[in-house]
């Protein structure tokens, strides 16, 4: 993962669209592109979103992905189709969204790497902070992953993923801190249209087991140790660039 240049900082970007996950999405999906294209450089994104219910390209070709998009809605859960791999994760306000994005010149290295590092920041700020994470894939979780942050022996926390394009990566994390609203219905409803089986005791947030730190912390740690010293909005640019991309991650 790039490292901010020598006696500068990172962006850090705050702006979420809690009434639109799509822009959300298409948003991220902006920002990888812009950096990749050398108009950005590296940059740390943590909002807190609205209701959302994450797919994966996997996902939206199964067979019951029409049936899981209207369960998701039917709770209350937009449903949008993300840029990383694995299955459905829902998230809402009780959560933080995380997304590292910085330049790499060669698109086909250096996943473990990223993976590595993010994780090992994420887990930093989080036991900074007094939650003793570790970075786990517990037995029947949803949207497994080696690279998921657990706490204690039951409750996933949340889920790190990536995206590489040529010239830029984006690592993201849905962190739940709160279980605001509870992830666990609208999961149960999703996983039995795709035809996956999960445990329903994985889903939970971090407020579940200790009191968890605001997202304003947790944004303030993660972005000390990023580097992302440089306070920055959403320019014009990259809206107009999001706007474009709406479509390609719009369930249908």
């Amino acid at each position: 993962m790039e490292e901010p240049a020598a006696g500068g900082g990172a962006l850090l970007l705050r702006e979420g669209f809690p009434d639109q996950p799509l822009l959300d999405m298409a948003v991220s999906h902006a920002l990888l592109l812009r950096v990749a294209d050398g108009e950005l450089g590296p940059l740390l994104r943590a909002y807190v979103p609205g209701p959302t219910l994450a797919f994966s390209r996997l996902d939206a070709r199964a067979e019951g992905f029409a049936a899981a998009v209207a369960a998701a809605r039917r709770r209350g859960f937009a449903p949008v189709v993300r840029l990383g791999g694995g299955h459905a994760a829902a998230y809402g306000p009780g959560s933080l969204v995380v997304e590292w994005v910085a330049p790499q010149e060669r698109s086909l290295t250096g996943n473990a790497e990223r993976y590595e590092r993010f994780g090992a920041e994420l887990l930093g700020a989080l036991r900074t902070l007094g939650v003793p994470a570790v970075e786990r894939e517990l037995p029947g979780e949803y949207c497994a992953g080696s690279h998921s942050i657990a706490l204690g022996e039951r409750v996933k926390v949340a889920g790190v993923s990536q995206r590489v394009v040529r010239g830029a990566a984006l690592v993201t994390a849905m962190v739940l801190l709160r279980d605001e609203p509870p992830i666990a219905p609208v999961l149960t409803d999703v996983y039995a249209a795709l035809g996956l089986d999960w445990r329903i005791t994985t889903a939970g947030a971090i407020a579940d087991l200790q009191p968890a730190p605001t997202a304003a912390a947790l944004t303030a740690e993660l972005a000390r140790r990023f580097g992302a010293t440089v306070p920055a909005a959403l320019d014009p640019a990259t809206l107009a660039r999001a706007d474009e991309l709406l479509d390609r991650h719009r369930p249908g």
